[in-house]
């Protein structure tokens, strides 16, 4: 679950992190109090979206006055933001951060995240803040450090001064630097998450370090431990996801056009795979899981061919606690509810595999049998030539 800017910075702050002061507002009518309460007349606004690359799509600013921050407030709220992480559909922006301005010096960047490669944690370190580090890790992967504290004790002296030097950070800033490492390394544990940057870092002009932007990930496995935290686990997600959700399946969108059911996350990734290998596109991700119902393959069903992209389904079903013939009375009520209107393509194999290909060859529908994995992807790619 990802949180906006000004949810994440309110929980750095409470943990004594030297961030920006700020106001939320939803309106422009809003703007003078929240800069009458911050003391300020020039500043940065902010959108509050899930996305990377606000500025370049006119989603910060910086302002110089009060009426300049009304009207910038009127522009940015409701506006349609695109960015290159949001695609052409963009996000609407319901609010905007007022923010005080930092004297900007330097821009450093900072992330704590999981290194999966490591079953660690490992924090990020870099002298060029204010880029993508993806960017920075391909093209100069030599101005990245990797440091990886022990969880449960403090990030450690000699880890901080490895951090301090590799960013040329001296004296009272390389004892803020070290402050900074173990206070997000506390929030990062304490709210479990899956990451937390800074991104800038900022050095300002009388020598103080200010976490000017973030990002801020919590792992959805912990949400129920972190019920107090103000955030949205759907935001992000789409309409078909969050009901996939309601009946425990998996379901992620793709641009391709052959629909995937399938029952486990790996038979899905496989059954993917080979419908690439094919000369096809996978549709989507869907694992049904292991103990889908009836009501659930319908669903699974009205899902999938609620994207025109699909001309053809193929179902890849391996029976185990997930019965065939479930599956296949399961398959014949949805292609009766949904009017199904593309070929269908149906592989079963494991328990009740002999029933619930009976079930499907003596209910008169349109079905195409596959052999095996194989079988299917090239019977559902021939399907849409």
């Amino acid at each position: 679950m990802k949180l906006l800017e000004y949810q994440a910075k309110a929980i750095l702050c409470e943990a004594g992190l030297p961030v920006p002061k700020s106001e939320l507002v939803t309106s422009p009518d809003q703007v003078e109090s929240a800069l009458e309460k911050l003391g300020i007349t020039v500043g940065v606004i902010k959108a509050q979206v899930y996305t990377g690359g606000r500025g370049k799509a006119g989603g910060v600013k910086l302002f110089k006055s009060v009426e300049e921050a009304k009207q910038m407030a009127e522009e940015i709220i409701g506006m349609t933001l695109v960015t290159h992480q949001t695609g052409p559909a963009g996000v609407k922006v319901e609010s905007v951060i007022l923010e005080e301005a930092s004297d900007i010096a330097r821009e450093l960047y900072v992330a704590f995240l999981v290194d999966r490669s490591r079953s660690s944690v490992a924090a990020m370190i870099s002298p060029e803040g204010g880029m993508d580090i993806e960017t920075v890790a391909s093209e100069t992967p030599e101005k990245i450090l990797k440091i990886y504290p022990q969880v449960g004790s403090p990030v450690s002296a000699e880890a901080c001064k490895k951090a301090s030097d590799f960013l040329s950070l001296e004296g009272d800033l390389a004892d803020q630097l070290a402050d900074v490492l173990n206070r997000m390394f506390d929030v990062f544990q304490a709210k479990d998450c899956s990451l937390l940057e800074i991104n800038p870092l900022v050095v300002t002009g009388d020598n103080k370090l200010a976490l000017v932007d973030c990002k801020f990930a919590i792992d959805e496995n912990a949400l129920f431990r972190q019920k107090d935290v103000d955030g949205d686990p759907n935001a992000e997600k789409s309409d078909a996801e969050i009901e996939a959700a309601k009946y425990d399946m998996s379901y992620i969108q793709l641009d391709g056009n052959i629909g995937c059911m399938v029952n486990g996350a790996g038979l899905a990734m496989a059954t993917m795979d080979i419908i690439l290998t094919k000369g096809a596109q996978p549709a989507n991700f869907l694992d049904v899981g292991g103990s889908a119902t009836e009501e659930a393959i319908t669903k699974a069903f009205n899902i999938i061919t609620s994207d025109s992209n699909v001309k053809a389904i193929l179902v890849n079903i391996f029976g185990g606690i997930m019965k065939c013939d479930i599956i296949a009375n399961g398959v014949l009520n949805a292609v009766k509810t949904t009017g199904l209107k593309v070929p269908l393509v149906v592989r079963l194999e494991g328990t009740n595999v002999k029933q619930g290909r009976e079930i499907i060859e003596n209910s008169g529908l349109e079905i195409t049998f596959a052999e095996n994995m194989a079988d299917g992807a090239e019977k559902a790619a021939a399907a849409i030539q």
